[in-house]
C-alpha cells in the first residue's frame, strides 16, 4: 500500500506543480514564463524521484510503467494498481487546480499548436529519449542511480523546453489525461496516450540492443 501511496501523491504532485505552473502563467499573463513552466516540471520530477523513489521507484507515469513491465524490471500484476493510482493522483490534482482557479479553461491541457500529426511524431520521440534515460539510469551502479533523479528530471526540462510549444512535451498518459477529463477538452487525448505509450515501449528494445554484451573481437 505504501507503494500506491507513494505513487499517488507523486503524480499528484507532478500535475499539480507542473499544469499548475501553466496555470497561474496564464492567469498572471507570463508571469512564469515558458522556461519557467519547463523548469518546473523537471524540478518537480526530480524532487518526487529523490522523495518516493526507493518506495515505489517513483514512475509518476503510466507509459514508464508499461515499459518497465516489457522489460521485466516491474511486475505486471502489480501493473494495473500503479496506473490506477497514477491516474487517480493526476485527476485530484487538476480538481484542485480547477477548484484554485475555476475561470481557467483549460487547466494545462496539453493541446496541439499544429497538426496532430506532428505532435504524435514529437511525443512519441520525447518519451522514447526520456525511457532510454529513465532504462539506463535506473539501473547499474550506486553512484549512477544516486544521479537518476538529476538526469531524468534534466531530460524533463530539457524537452519541455523546446518542444512544449509545439505539442505541449507531456510524455506521460496521466498529465494529459486528467487535465482534459477535469476541463473537458478530450478532442486530442488520443495523441498524448498512444504516442507517450508506444515511445517508452520502444525504448525497451533499443536499450537492450544498447547494452548487450559485445561480441568477442576475433583476428
Amino acid at each position: 500500500m505504501k507503494k500506491y501511496v507513494a505513487e499517488f501523491l507523486g503524480t499528484y504532485a507532478l500535475v499539480f506543480a507542473g499544469t499548475g505552473a501553466i496555470v497561474i502563467d496564464q492567469q498572471t499573463h507570463g508571469g512564469v514564463g515558458h522556461a519557467g513552466v519547463a523548469i518546473t516540471f523537471g524540478l518537480i520530477v526530480m524532487s518526487m524521484i529523490y522523495t518516493f523513489g526507493d518506495i515505489s521507484g517513483a514512475h509518476l507515469n503510466p507509459a514508464v510503467s508499461i515499459a518497465f513491465v516489457i522489460a521485466k524490471k516491474f511486475p505486471v500484476k502489480e501493473l494495473l494498481q500503479f496506473v490506477v493510482v497514477q491516474i487517480l493522483g493526476a485527476i485530484c490534482a487538476s480538481f484542485t487546480l480547477k477548484f484554485l482557479f475555476p475561470a481557467n479553461e483549460l487547466l494545462g491541457a496539453t493541446l496541439p499548436a499544429g497538426s496532430d500529426m506532428q505532435s504524435f511524431v514529437l511525443e512519441f520521440i520525447l518519451t522514447f529519449f526520456l525511457m532510454l534515460v529513465i532504462l539506463h539510469v535506473s539501473s547499474g551502479s550506486k553512484e549512477k542511480g544516486m544521479f537518476a533523479g538529476l538526469a531524468i528530471g534534466s531530460v524533463v526540462g530539457l524537452e519541455a523546453m523546446f518542444a512544449g510549444p509545439i505539442c505541449g512535451a507531456s510524455m506521460n498518459p496521466a498529465r494529459s489525461l486528467a487535465p482534459a477529463l477535469v476541463s473537458g477538452h478530450l478532442e486530442h487525448l488520443w495523441i498524448y496516450v498512444t504516442a507517450t505509450i508506444a515511445g517508452a515501449v520502444l525504448a525497451v528494445p533499443v536499450c537492450k540492443y544498447l547494452r548487450a554484451p559485445y561480441p568477442e573481437l576475433r583476428s
